[in-house]
């Protein structure tokens, strides 16, 4: 907010939100644009970011970005209280921490066909609740709560269905390519089998037989069975077969690992697990040159976020069988998890070498490469995801998420479009796309995005802030409040949502409750400049130049380069007359922004007030340059030159406003002027 001395007006700067994934693999994060260049704007993006992917279930993501905010501040409360909430959704969800193995596979195109059916159908669903709610008849204020929550369960419902069928489709690729390693392995043991006598054959054929229908019983959950069958089974392992009694061994292992990943929260899928560990350590006894066992090991501990020990498994894994791209894929994925990043990359690269054509991996590789601080690879890698699965919309979702960093406004909106065609319900990508078109400019078409973020989670803080910040850019200050508060609501501790909410008070002329959330901003930020600006202008408006000057020399001590504090500051010493303070201040504003007039005619007016009329004249003839059209400069550039005694500069100056601005408001002034010369 700067202040026009002579007039008395204030414009407000509206800060703008995006959202932009720079320091995780499966944990995007939120860049708010225009809140400043400062360490702690760093933080309250992190905060954001991490905010955005607890709402995508992207929790690792989440305790990645907030562990590198407690490693700079261990006290950060915020911080803090964000972890502590994603470690009980972690605890609540038991999903592994990486969403590294998102994607989907041609070869199931028919699931992911319908998976994609039913998100547009969800969608769809969503859109007609939106359009009943705008054509609604008038109702009283209960049935219309009645309805709003009616219509808010609706969206809710159509959300799940449509998260559901998404993730359905998004396993198919892991799938696919656990199936691929299972035939292959199969292979080589037929290969191996084939080897062997006849009358040997066919009792291993039949073991293989039985753990297959033990595998069977498991996928049943009906663990009594095939407890019974593994046992049958692997009791039939002839003598000295040590290969094969440590083959059938790990895969007994993988199946209890799998009943495991299906029933993680009864007693029976506790002991499934249990009993995966123990079959897989006795498959390391029996042969220590089998990957399988390791692999199975590595597994579990990336599932109880064991992260090194999981590391130390799938190494093993991946040494014992190189060619494996699973391995290699599990591998870096635990790396990512270890925060051994470099590590990671690696290790992703490798599994797109052996397959170049496996989506997830270069989907990983890339989300690897932009915590390494390599966007333009990363952007690369991303690119060749969607290149091999064209509908892969969290790959599209990242690349709107670079191109909106760099800068590439269409290039973004681009990308996050496509996105949306694939996952219409991503309320991150909507709220992102929102915050690219806002940032271009295109108010009328973010409103739309955040509309539809909202339908589908109504509550979002950050989508509210979003939503308030273009309303107040439409000039719909009713309705900016309204969002506004919702985003305080959501999250009252954070400093940019109060003090949206202080603009969007502001701008319904309530300019006490303006005050009250701008002290909240202020206090709850000992380093946030804004609040403090804006209570600063506030006060000065009202004539308590004192007042002013205390909040905006606070703001003046954490950014004694800003061009708004400086600005300000000339403003309210000027009130007080302390012409050298104001002309100091003035003139530190211009450093920054050396073309604008509102500065420099404050400045010039500071000169006046001083008795410096020279100074003030040279200023006048700059700011007349720079704005022809400006006529309180112009007028003003006269009156100094009459005051000069300059009565010839004086006539062509202020005959020259009355020529072209009949209307002028001073007219009357000016011919006055004129008529004395």
């Amino acid at each position: 907010m700067q202040v026009d001395e002579k007039k008395g007006k204030k414009s407000t700067f509206i800060v703008i939100g995006i959202v932009a994934a720079l320091l995780a693999i499966a944990a995007g994060a939120a860049l708010i644009y225009g809140i400043g260049r400062s360490a702690e704007n760093t933080r309250r993006n992190t905060l954001a970011l991490a905010q955005d992917y607890v709402d995508g279930g992207e929790y690792q993501r989440a305790l990645d970005l907030l562990d590198t905010l407690l490693i700079k501040n261990a006290t950060d409360k915020e911080a803090r209280t964000l972890r502590t909430k994603v470690l009980e959704l972690m605890k609540e969800s038991g999903k592994a921490a990486s969403n590294a193995g998102a994607g989907k596979d041609s070869k199931d195109s028919e699931l992911v066909s319908s998976a994609l059916k039913e998100v547009s159908k969800a969608v769809e669903n969503v859109a007609k609740v939106a359009s009943q709610a705008k054509t609604a008849p008038a109702q009283d204020p209960a049935a219309a709560a009645k309805a709003e929550e009616e219509r808010r369960k609706a969206a809710e419902a159509e959300k799940a269905k449509a998260e559901a069928a998404a993730a359905a489709a998004a396993a198919a690729a892991e799938k696919k390519a656990q199936e691929e390693a299972e035939a292959a392995r199969k292979k080589a043991q037929e290969e191996e089998l084939a080897k062997k006598s006849k009358e040997l054959q066919d009792r291993l054929r039949l073991i293989n037989d039985m753990i297959a229908q033990g595998r069977s019983a498991l996928q049943k959950k009906d663990y009594g069975t095939a407890q019974q069958v593994f046992s049958d089974a692997l009791s039939r392992i002839p003598e000295g077969e040590n290969r094969f009694q440590s083959q059938k061994l790990a895969e007994v292992a993988d199946a209890y690992y799998e009943g495991f990943t299906k029933d993680r929260d009864s007693d029976a899928g506790q002991q499934a697990l249990k009993d995966a560990i123990r079959y897989a350590r006795d498959s390391i006894k029996a042969d220590p040159t089998q990957a399988m066992p390791h692999y199975t090991l590595g597994k579990i501990n990336s599932d109880l976020k064991q992260w090194d020990n999981a590391v130390t498994e799938l190494k093993e894994a991946n040494r014992l069988d190189p060619k494996n791209y699973l391995y290699s894929f599990e591998l870096g994925k635990a790396y990512f998890n270890a925060r051994k990043f470099a590590e990671a990359r690696q290790a992703f690269e490798t599994t797109t070498a052996l397959k170049s054509d496996f989506e997830p991996a270069w989907y990983n590789l890339g989300g690897t490469l932009r915590v390494l601080g390599k966007s333009d690879e990363a952007l690369q890698a991303y690119r060749r995801a969607v290149a091999l699965k064209p509908d892969y919309a969290l790959a599209h979702r990242e690349i709107g998420r670079i191109l909106a960093q760099k800068g590439d406004h269409k290039g973004a909106v681009d990308a996050f479009t496509t996105a949306l065609k694939y996952a219409p319900d991503d309320v991150a990508s909507l709220r992102e796309l929102g915050a690219v078109q806002s940032a271009m400019g295109n108010n009328a078409a973010a409103e739309q995005s955040f509309a539809k973020a909202l339908l589908l989670n109504s509550q979002d803080p950050q989508t509210n802030y979003n939503m308030a910040i273009v309303k107040l850019s439409l000039n719909k200050a009713a309705e900016a409040l309204q969002y506004a508060r919702k985003a305080v609501e959501g999250a009252e501790s954070n400093a940019v949502y109060q003090y949206t909410l202080g603009q969007a008070l502001e701008a319904n002329n309530d300019t006490d409750g303006a005050i009250t959330a701008y002290i909240r901003a202020a206090v709850l930020d000992k380093k946030y400049i804004k609040p403090r600006i804006n209570l600063g202008a506030i006060y000065l408006a009202g004539g308590f130049p004192d007042k002013a000057l205390d909040y905006l020399l606070e703001a003046y001590g954490v950014d004694p380069k800003s061009f708004e504090v400086n600005n300000n500051l000339g403003s309210a010493y000027a009130r007080k007359e302390l012409w050298d303070k104001s002309i100091e201040h003035y003139e530190k504003a211009l450093l920054v922004e050396p073309k604008n007039g509102i500065a420099r005619i404050n400045l010039a007016r500071a000169y006046v007030g001083s008795g410096r009329l020279d100074k003030a004249r040279d200023t006048y003839v700059e700011l007349v340059k720079l704005e022809p059209n400006n006529w309180d400069a112009l007028f003003e550039l006269g009156k100094t030159y009459a005051s000069l005694g300059d009565g010839t500069n004086a006539k062509q100056r202020l005959s020259d406003l009355v020529r072209r601005n009949p209307s002028y408001e001073r007219r009357a002034e000016a011919e006055k002027i004129l008529a004395g010369l």
